[in-house]
């Protein structure tokens, strides 16, 4: 298990503020977050480069100011890093001067990665896909027991990520090491995380399972980031006194001329409709809050809402967020 405890480190006017989370063997974890809060600072800290406040526990072992080298971690930048002046094999096999052979690892990895054929390739010839692979190949062949990974598929064209994704999810069961990836696409860390940690600012506002981080926000702050639409205070559903936050999907919610049995069900006005290619967006005024809705070619055509028209917004208690 990899423990991090309490991780502050100050990078200019930048902060990363008492950060802490675990890891449990075999385990993928995401750090989602924007260009800037701070994701690739927390991996370099986990890595060792920098000197930290805070403590990072792998095992039994203490390990906070422990050599990178003496850490048994690898570590992938976006930009690959591959050693110009070595072929494809020799770039792969770099590990070997201080691990030493291992010829069924390396044998698996060129198959499992497809690399059989550019083995003898200078790497500068080589497609951003297959640098990709080639990196990855040398990270593993190194033997660590958590992998770090940057950004990993900002450099690949979009026709390759399907492919190199379901390549990374594998790799903690097949290579048996722990993995740490960075990135900002909501896409990859939703296929790929066991768990996910949103990172803004420099701190972890959330850090759990896949599904609880994307589908129940800890904080206004973290559902925003996430997209969520239909943000109001509950005081709208008649919770008095009440400032904390709730969100209901675009397309769970239903228009009507008249009121609907739903559990909440609210006599509104239409402040703006937009046709869209295969929907409309109409803009729904209830008191002082603005709810945006998705409505089907085929019902707004039997609704016919215009401007300041009257409609009823309507939607069930099991389809609200409560953040």
């Amino acid at each position: 298990m990899l423990k991090i405890e309490n991780i502050f480190l100050k990078k200019g006017n930048f902060f990363l503020n008492n950060i802490s989370f675990e890891i449990k063997k075999n385990k993928y974890i995401v750090m989602l977050g924007k260009t800037g809060s701070g994701k690739t600072l927390l991996l370099e800290s986990i890595a060792g480069f920098h000197k930290i406040e805070g403590k990072i526990i792998f095992g039994d072992k203490n390990i906070t100011n422990l050599a990178p080298e003496k850490r048994e971690f690898g570590f992938l930048y976006q930009d690959f890093q591959l050693f110009k002046n070595l072929n494809v094999e020799k770039n792969i096999r770099f590990s070997e001067r201080f691990k030493g052979k291992n010829i069924k690892l390396f044998n698996d990895l060129i198959n499992f990665l497809s690399l059989k054929d550019v083995l003898k390739r200078d790497v500068l010839s080589l497609s951003g896909g297959e640098k990709q692979r080639i990196a990855l190949a040398r990270a593993i062949y190194s033997r660590p027991k958590v992998l770090l990974l940057d950004e990993p598929l900002s450099a690949i064209d979009p026709t390759l990520r399907n492919e190199i994704m379901k390549n990374l999810k594998q790799l903690p069961s097949r290579y048996n090491l722990s993995i740490i990836h960075v990135t900002h696409n909501f896409r990859e860390a939703s296929y790929l995380a066991d768990k996910i940690g949103i990172i803004l600012n420099g701190k972890l506002l959330q850090f759990d399972e896949t599904d609880k981080v994307l589908n129940a926000p800890a904080s206004l702050e973290v559902a925003k980031f996430l997209g969520f639409k239909n943000i109001f205070e509950l005081s709208i559903l008649g919770f008095e006194n009440s400032h904390k936050f709730f969100s209901i999907d675009p397309n769970l919610i239903y228009l009507s001329k008249e009121k609907s049995e739903y559990d909440y069900c609210f006599e509104s006005k239409v402040d703006e409709v937009m046709g869209i290619t295969d929907h409309f967006k109409v803009y729904i005024k209830l008191k002082d809050n603005i709810f945006f809705v998705k409505v089907s070619k085929n019902y707004f055509k039997i609704l016919n809402l215009k401007k300041d028209d009257n409609v009823f917004i309507c939607f069930n208690k099991k389809d609200i967020v409560f953040i």
